[in-house]
């Protein structure tokens, strides 16, 4: 673990995780950073030229390291008859939310990886991490020339011996619990859903590379345990969605501290791809109706998730949430770090020190 601290440059082994699509800000990754863990930023949906302009943002609230994510992905073609599918229950939840029929035009799309990817080379975070895939060797040695420790995202076993293959810095292990998008991309993901601990202990059975601890980890006894079984840090999301320095819509923080988040599910109801939060009327009408593929159906649904969390319709809201929600607490990410670090039992060991 102290060695791993050490590369990163952070005192505490808790990672904020990367929350692509607003909660994360550089506020949040800077406030982190200063009290002695790592913050991170999810630049998935940003165009090259905001990845830049949020690193240098981060970099004047903090002379901290952070890491900067990525989704690595193949998308799918549009499918025109998913489309048809899918519209019949959308076009409902347009008519409730004041909307046309219609969806009037497709959502913004970002850069692709290739040049999100070149925008980080240039910003030259000190942890890079991404997920749904792998980059290439290529690219991997792009980032190793500039020092920048290279995290990837595993959901099973295979994936992290695929990831340590490639040569990876460190494994993310993501367990069932974990909160927003599934970052499986070996076998399908209903396999994958393996609980944070047995999947950690797993992963750190099976290969030499330091592993992180993600999902379902909300306070320091979760740390603990985690780090207990080998891992060499705990990266927590959704408990970091209250602080005040998170981008968390009103609405969405009212219900992660509700008994609403105590029912989560996986749906790829709100963009396609499996991810887990606060089940709602609208994670329940995918139930049993295929999504469109990933990121068509993420691009049919903008509006709509745009004008629900607009509108704090709750039952209509991509409301992303871990299983731990329900132990969530809301505090200046600051306090946060050090009630996290005082619950854990780095400070009182020194841990934090080595």
């Amino acid at each position: 673990m102290g060695d791993f601290l050490q590369r990163v440059g952070i005192e505490l082994p808790i990672i904020q995780a990367p929350m692509a699509g607003g909660p994360d800000t550089p506020a949040l990754a800077a406030a982190v950073g200063n009290a002695g863990a790592l913050g991170s930023i999810g630049c998935a949906y940003l165009p090259a030229a905001r990845i830049e302009a949020v690193a240098v943002e981060l970099r004047r609230l903090s002379e901290r390291p952070f890491a900067l994510n990525l989704f690595v992905r193949a998308d799918e073609p549009g499918d025109e008859a998913a489309r048809d599918r899918v519209q019949p229950v959308l076009r409902e939840f347009r008519r409730e939310l004041g909307l046309g029929d219609e969806s009037r035009a497709a959502a913004a799309a970002s850069d692709g990886f290739e040049a999100q990817l070149e925008a980080v080379l240039r910003v030259r975070p000190r942890v890079f991490s991404f997920t749904f895939g792998m980059p290439t060797r290529e690219q991997l040695a792009q980032l190793r020339a500039r020092d920048i420790v290279v995290v990837g995202t595993a959901t099973n076993v295979d994936e992290a011996e695929a990831l340590a293959a490639l040569g990876v810095d460190a494994v993310c292990a993501q367990g069932a619990e974990a909160g927003g998008h599934r970052g499986t991309f070996l076998g399908r993901f209903e396999d994958s859903l393996i609980g944070t601990m047995a999947l950690v202990r797993q992963i750190v059975r099976r290969v030499r590379v330091p592993v992180i601890a993600a999902g379902g980890i909300v306070d320091g006894e979760g740390i603990r345990a985690a780090l207990q079984l080998g891992a060499a840090a705990a990266q927590l999301g959704t408990a970091f969605m209250t602080c005040p320095e998170a981008g968390t819509p009103p609405a969405h923080r009212e219900a992660l501290l509700s008994p609403s988040a105590r029912r989560t599910v996986v749906t790829r109801a709100f963009s396609g791809r499996p991810a887990r939060g606060i089940r709602n009327r609208f994670s329940d009408a995918f139930e049993r109706l295929e999504a469109a593929p990933f990121p068509q159906h993420q691009r049919l649904t903008a509006e709509i998730r745009a004008a629900a969390t607009a509108q704090k319709r709750v039952d209509l809201m991509q409301l992303w949430a871990g299983q731990g929600a329900p132990l969530v607490r809301s505090m200046p990410a600051a306090a946060l770090v050090e009630t996290l670090a005082r619950e854990a039992g780095l400070l009182d060991t020194g841990l934090a020190k080595e």
